[in-house]
């Protein structure tokens, strides 16, 4: 495979190796995608094509396409077989896609076009989803998506961003809550579960509904022990929830509390900085800039946004 690149994905592009909206198979370039698996005894490749966009192709893409996944099928190769497709799994740990871990991830770049292939290696599931996107059409909407996704008020002040993949919790005004997953569309546009909105279009209905929104921020853990600054309780946070949960654990103090919130929270694998937006967020809400770790550093601090230079001093 000398002719093409073979690595690793990375989590920005796990998202890729599923099924698209057409708004987004649109902008990336979704040609279309390749099913495959190795029968029973992990020896055979059985696959299904699938379009998405007849026009992108072209007699040189199936060539192309044809021509990389045989190479893929060379003996000792990560397609060869089952068995070698497992080891490449068990050896490769960093191509373990974060959400889904089942599924590890490989993209083949060509000059033209980008191949991001979902791995299971496991008896009886597919053993290969391939997405096949024109390479430049695909790694501009990554690039752009970068910027994340804006939500606003009804007075078009920006609220908060979320990266996107990510989701928000909607609470409507007889208390249901309901969790979307969202997805850039570009600076203006935004699809929240299945249904692609503008985004000033998405701040009038929530507005309409008296309607709250809040992200539920990955880099947040679900929920996390504190300590309550004003008793010196300990207490839980959850997620994108606003207040304080007590618990039965006792303590003599507050250092004690703190001590043993520490200990709890390491158990959980929770960091300091995400312990105090977490904090932040069910003091001020969860939809406030505070409620990022990425604003506090290693020790649970706020991180202060450094004064621009004003040159020499007069």
């Amino acid at each position: 495979m000398a002719e093409y690149e073979k690595r690793a994905m990375t989590e920005e592009e796990d998202k890729y190796t599923f099924s698209q909206s057409s708004q987004i198979s649109s902008q990336t370039g979704l040609i279309g995608y390749l099913r495959a698996d190795m029968d029973s005894d992990g020896n055979g490749f059985f696959s299904t094509w699938f379009d998405t966009r007849k026009d992108l192709k072209t007699d040189g893409f199936k060539s192309e396409l044809d021509a990389v996944i045989n190479s893929l099928r060379e003996e000792g190769d990560i397609l060869s077989n089952r068995a070698a497709l497992s080891k490449y799994c068990r050896s490769s740990p960093q191509s373990r896609m974060r959400t889904e871990q089942e599924y590890y991830g490989v993209r083949v770049d060509s000059e033209k076009y980008a191949y991001l292939m979902r791995l299971n290696p496991n008896k009886g599931d597919y053993n290969l989803y391939c997405y096949c996107y024109r390479r430049d059409w695909l790694d501009d909407h990554m690039r752009q998506a970068r910027r994340g996704i804006r939500f606003i008020k009804p007075n078009y002040e920006e609220k908060f961003r979320i990266p996107d993949g990510e989701k928000i919790r909607i609470t409507l005004s007889d208390g249901e809550q309901i969790e979307r997953t969202c997805r850039y569309i570009d600076d203006y546009h935004v699809e929240v579960g299945d249904v692609t909105f503008h985004i000033c279009e998405f701040a009038e209905r929530m507005g309409q509904n008296v309607s709250s929104v809040v992200p539920l921020r990955s880099s947040l853990p679900d929920c996390c022990y504190s300590v309550n600054k004003t008793t010196g309780e300990i207490i839980i946070l959850k997620k994108g929830e606003k207040g304080f949960f007590k618990t039965d654990i006792p303590a003599a103090g507050p250092d004690e509390s703190r001590e043993l919130a520490d200990l709890q929270n390491g158990k959980l694998g929770v960091t300091k900085a995400q312990e105090a937006a977490m904090y932040w967020g069910s003091l001020c809400g969860f939809d406030t800039p505070g409620a990022d770790p990425k604003c506090f550093d290693a020790d649970g601090k706020m991180i202060r946004p450094s004064r621009p230079d004003r040159g020499d001093a007069r």
